[in-house]
C-alpha cells in the first residue's frame, strides 16, 4: 500500500470515529408538554410530545335586579346544569355587584377537563326549585381561562 492510501485510510477512520464519538455525546432533548396554557406544562421540556391536556372554567352570576326578579317570580333556589349534568346550586337571593372570580366563595364555578382540546362548547341550563327553566344557552370553556356567564 502506498503512503497516500495509508494516510487517506487513517484520516477516513479518524473521521468516522470522530462522527461516532460526537454523535454518542449528543444530548437527547427533554420531551413533554410545552404549552403554558395546559394543566401539565413542563418548563424543562424542549420538545413537545403531544401530551398536553387542558381545563377551562366558567362562573355563573347575576345582579341584584335579576335576584329581585327571581324572588318576585317565586324562585327561591337555583340548580345549574352543564351538558345535562348537575354542577351546582345556590339560593336565588345570592347576587353579585360584578362578576365573581372562579372559585370565589358562594359562586357557582364549573371546571371542565378539556382533554387535548383547547376549547369546547357545552349547553347549560338553570332551573328553580320546581324545575322551571329560567336560563339556558351555550358556553365555551377555554384552556386556562375562567369565563363569566351573566344570567339575565
Amino acid at each position: 500500500m502506498n503512503m497516500k492510501k495509508v494516510i487517506a485510510l487513517i484520516v477516513y477512520l479518524f473521521l468516522i470515529g470522530g462522527v461516532s464519538i460526537f454523535h454518542s455525546c449528543k444530548k437527547d432533548k427533554i420531551k413533554g408538554c410545552v404549552d403554558v396554557d395546559s394543566k401539565n406544562f413542563n418548563s424543562a421540556a424542549e420538545e413537545d410530545d403531544g401530551t398536553c391536556v387542558y381545563e377551562g372554567g366558567i362562573v355563573f352570576w347575576y345582579d341584584q335586579a335579576e335576584a329581585n326578579f327571581l324572588l318576585g317570580d317565586g324562585a327561591t333556589a337555583l340548580t345549574y346544569y352543564v351538558n345535562g349534568t348537575l354542577v351546582g346550586s345556590s339560593a336565588a337571593s345570592v347576587f353579585w355587584t360584578g362578576a365573581p372570580n372562579c372559585g370565589q366563595t358562594s359562586s357557582v364555578t364549573v371546571v371542565i377537563d378539556l382533554g387535548s382540546d383547547k376549547t369546547k362548547s357545552y349547553t347549560y341550563s338553570v332551573e328553580d326549585q320546581t324545575g322551571v327553566e329560567y336560563y339556558s344557552g351555550l358556553v365555551t370553556f377555554s384552556a386556562n381561562t375562567c369565563t363569566t356567564v351573566q344570567l339575565q
